[in-house]
């Protein structure tokens, strides 16, 4: 039999045999993983530094309150290639989960980048059943239990055909991940364009006073907190640089407090740490005063 007739047939056999619950399980995380790889890969501002969708914003926004704060930020200067491997390895996890190639291999896969999400986005969302990554991981788990308990060898077959198979899924998930941006719509890139071309509006000048403050969120999200004064304006991120609570501006001790675990900033310094159990300042967010607007440059 061919390689592609063979893998056919494996791949059928594997869908006729597993319960109806399994083959659920098994289509939803294979479909989601490939529509969140073609997600990136049809994003026109996925890799463009400056697009309110870019990647690296993205993990700037993640390092300065992931409990491994310590694995993403050395990776920051490498953004692009760290969105295109996470790109090409969602491809890969779900094609393999529906074509039943490394099955136990792609499922360990699927947990190992939901919970490397759950830790960089959404390890301090309450309650903890709002976190959609945590979930995934769960799910990814018990399905490499399942399968596991039928198939016991985790191992890929190192022959002929079992290199072939790899490569296969290989070569999909990279073909994929340029399909995605070959065929990225004329209308979804221009609408891009617009937005990095359009610096994100704040609020409007005569809506700000000098001495008031504004609470926002920056264009990927994160909350932070608005200053005005006699010679411009400035801003900082609202995230404690400790363990990621929302800090809470006070006029009456002029500084801005976390409700968590008490650390101070002091906004008239640069945003640095004052007290508290960090010695780190928070992230400035750059802002500027353009026309009747209070934007985010």
């Amino acid at each position: 039999m061919s390689f592609i007739g063979s893998t056919v047939a494996t791949m059928r056999q594997s869908w006729r045999t597993q319960s109806p619950a399994l083959r659920i399980m098994r289509a939803f995380l294979g479909v989601t993983w490939i529509y969140a790889g073609w997600d990136k890969a049809s994003d026109a501002g996925f890799l463009i530094e400056g697009a309110p969708t870019y990647i690296g914003s993205a993990l700037s926004a993640y390092s300065t309150n992931s409990p491994i704060s310590f694995l993403l930020k050395p990776i920051l200067e490498y953004s692009e290639a760290v969105g295109i491997f996470i790109m090409v390895c969602e491809f890969a996890v779900g094609l393999a989960t529906l074509l039943w190639i490394a099955p136990q291999l792609a499922a360990l896969g699927g947990f190992v980048i939901s919970i490397g999400l759950w830790l960089s986005s959404t390890f301090y969302i309450t309650p903890y059943f709002l976190a959609s990554n945590s979930a995934y991981a769960i799910l990814w788990l018990t399905y490499f239990l399942l399968i596991r308990s039928t198939r016991r060898n985790v191992a890929i077959r190192l022959d002929r055909r079992g290199f072939l198979r790899i490569s296969l899924v290989a070569i999909g998930a990279v073909a994929a991940s340029l399909a995605g941006k070959f065929l990225t719509s004329e209308s979804k890139t221009a609408a891009q364009s617009a937005l990095l071309a359009t610096p994100k509006k704040i609020i409007k000048v005569n809506n700000f006073a000098v001495g008031q403050t504004y609470n926002f969120s920056t264009a990927n999200g994160t909350p932070a907190v608005l200053f005005r004064t006699e010679v411009g304006v400035f801003a900082y991120s609202a995230v404690c640089t400790h363990e990621g609570c929302t800090v809470i501006y006070s006029q009456t001790s002029d500084n801005l407090q976390c409700p968590c675990h008490g650390a101070l900033f002091d906004p008239k310094s640069q945003g640095k740490a004052i007290s508290g159990p960090t010695n780190t300042p928070l992230e400035r967010i750059r802002v500027a005063i353009q026309g009747a607007w209070v934007v985010q440059t």
